[in-house]
């Protein structure tokens, strides 16, 4: 009973998909799991717990539904109400304004037109048009600064972009359009901030993140016309940042940390190099990232990998495949905070990270009815294992997986769904479904987890655990006293790899 508990709160937290509409709000999987864990750490009682069943009440219906827009609407109620505040019509009305455009990568040589919009109908009474300032502002400490970003202390304005008359009382029925001149702008990330007036009153400051690049139209379209003309084998690669913004400029994925000159100089660089037809990374060693077409997606995914400098395809490697978080990327288990690159190098292995579709992806997890993106995770976490094992020389006895929280989640799904494949299992902060251990009674696994995690409970391993014991599993459980959800991986990840080193298949 209480692993189905731990189950449920699980798909609570890991089930929720963001609204694909320009721009992309903050991930809703990622604002429900912030909810969740601060109501963890809060433990609200007497009044605020009544509260806050109602709130929960409401939201659950609202999900049911699929009102996104109300489910935001409650998600932000509960947590002011959960941090001692008054859920007033004000805080209703500010929640509710979001700015949309539609790019997000802006061309400076171009005029930028911006809509303030709604996402829901708030209950505020207003009695006459509102007004909008405008400004661009240095990007906040953290560099996201998206809808509803706030800053402890105001960013620097870089350039203020006007004041504007007669806005709706309603921007869902009339989104408010606005022409702003940007020239003069240096190429960089930058926070374009609104504050909508009701006289005096601001009534919400919403803000949107946007990358200001002269001219970057005119270079995408050369690096879309010369990418027809690459060779097959780097045409991913090359079209890559193309692919990346147009998602971006839909709506369907946030801009994230892309550094879109970066991106372009690097695949024209790519260009360049298979010129002659060759492949550019072949022989490459270190640290990097490819690219390739997800058909079921009609998409260009990333993946990145490390090759040791002492491969030469003349014999074969052990290999890790590695799993991000809730809201992480292919580049997240690369990070000096998880140590894995560093273990990875010190002992020769080829490391691989796939983006895993979405950053909420979920690798597969099991749901009904079948979640058509968590299917997409899995088939892309798949084929850049495929594609990694027909580019190098991979030792078949010593391919490991392992993963952080929604990664060590999936590590658990995707052992049980592919036994065959892994050599041993490495799940971190991650919980799992106790009864598909039976197809994974072969495989050995080293099992990672805080016992003062808020975000996934630390009881979701200990049953894992006791039932893998049951099982006669082998098993080494590493339990961080006062661990929390993000300090246990980097510090244990050289005891994860001393437990790879010690396990390998069994000759077939």
């Amino acid at each position: 009973m209480r692993s189905t508990r731990l189950l449920l709160i699980s798909t609570l937290i890991f089930s929720a998909a963001p609204v694909a509409l320009p721009q992309a709000l903050p991930n809703l999987a990622l604002v429900r799991l912030n909810y969740t864990v601060r109501k963890r750490t809060t433990n609200p009682q007497g009044e605020l717990k009544a509260k806050i069943d109602a709130n929960d009440a409401a939201l659950n219906e609202a999900t049911r539904l699929g009102q996104m827009g109300e489910v935001r609407r409650l998600l932000a109620k509960g947590q002011t109400l959960l941090a001692g505040g008054e859920w007033t019509p004000e805080l209703d009305f500010g929640n509710s304004v979001v700015l949309r455009a539609d790019h997000v990568v802006v061309d400076t040589s171009h005029r930028y037109i911006l809509r303030i919009e709604q996402i829901y109908s708030p209950a505020i009474s207003l009695d006459h048009a509102l007004t909008a300032k405008v400004a661009l502002r240095k990007l906040p400490r953290g560099g996201r600064g998206g809808a509803g970003a706030q800053a402890a202390q105001a960013p620097e304005i870089v350039k203020e972009l006007g004041s504007f008359q007669e806005v709706s009382r309603d921007l869902r029925e009339s989104p408010y359009m606005m022409e702003l001149d940007l020239a003069g702008v240096e190429d960089g990330s930058y926070q374009i901030h609104v504050e909508v007036q009701d006289g005096s009153r601001t009534l919400a400051s919403p803000n949107l993140r946007i990358v200001a690049v002269k001219d970057v139209d005119a270079s995408l379209a050369r690096l879309e016309s010369a990418a027809k003309n690459a060779p097959e084998i780097i045409r991913a690669d090359a079209l890559y940042p193309i692919d990346f913004l147009r998602k971006v400029n839909k709506g369907e994925v946030d801009i994230g940390t892309f550094d879109a000159s970066k991106e372009i100089a690097m695949a024209e660089q790519v260009m360049s190099d298979g010129k002659s037809g060759k492949d550019p990374f072949a022989g490459r060693t270190g640290d990097f990232k490819r690219h390739y077409f997800l058909k079921a997606a009609n998409e260009i995914m990333p993946y990145r990998l490390y090759i040791p400098p002492s491969y030469d395809g003349t014999r074969a490697f052990p290999m890790v495949l590695a799993l991000h978080g809730l809201g992480g990327t292919e580049d997240s288990m690369f990070g000096a905070n998880y140590r894995a690159l560093e273990e990875a190098t010190k002992r020769n292995y080829i490391l691989v990270a796939p983006m895993g579709y979405r950053i909420d992806g979920g690798y597969g997890r099991v749901s009904n009815p079948p979640n058509h993106r968590a299917e997409l995770s899995e088939e892309d976490v798949m084929t850049v294992l495929a594609r990694v094992r027909k580019d190098y020389k991979i030792d078949d006895r010593r391919i490991y997986l392992m993963g952080h929280s929604m990664g060590g989640i999936g590590t658990w799904t995707l052992g049980a769904k592919y036994p065959d494949l892994w050599a041993a299992l490495a799940p971190i902060s991650g919980n799992g479904n106790p009864r598909t251990l039976e197809k994974m009674k072969s495989m050995p696994e080293v099992v990672v987890h805080g016992d003062a995690d808020t975000t996934v409970p630390v009881q979701g391993s200990r049953v894992m655990v006791e039932e893998m014991k049951r099982l006669g599993i082998e098993v080494k459980y590493i339990e961080v006293p006062g661990g929390s959800h993000t300090n246990v991986p980097g510090p244990n990840m050289a005891a994860i790899f001393d437990f790879f080193d010690t396990h390998k298949k069994a000759a077939e």
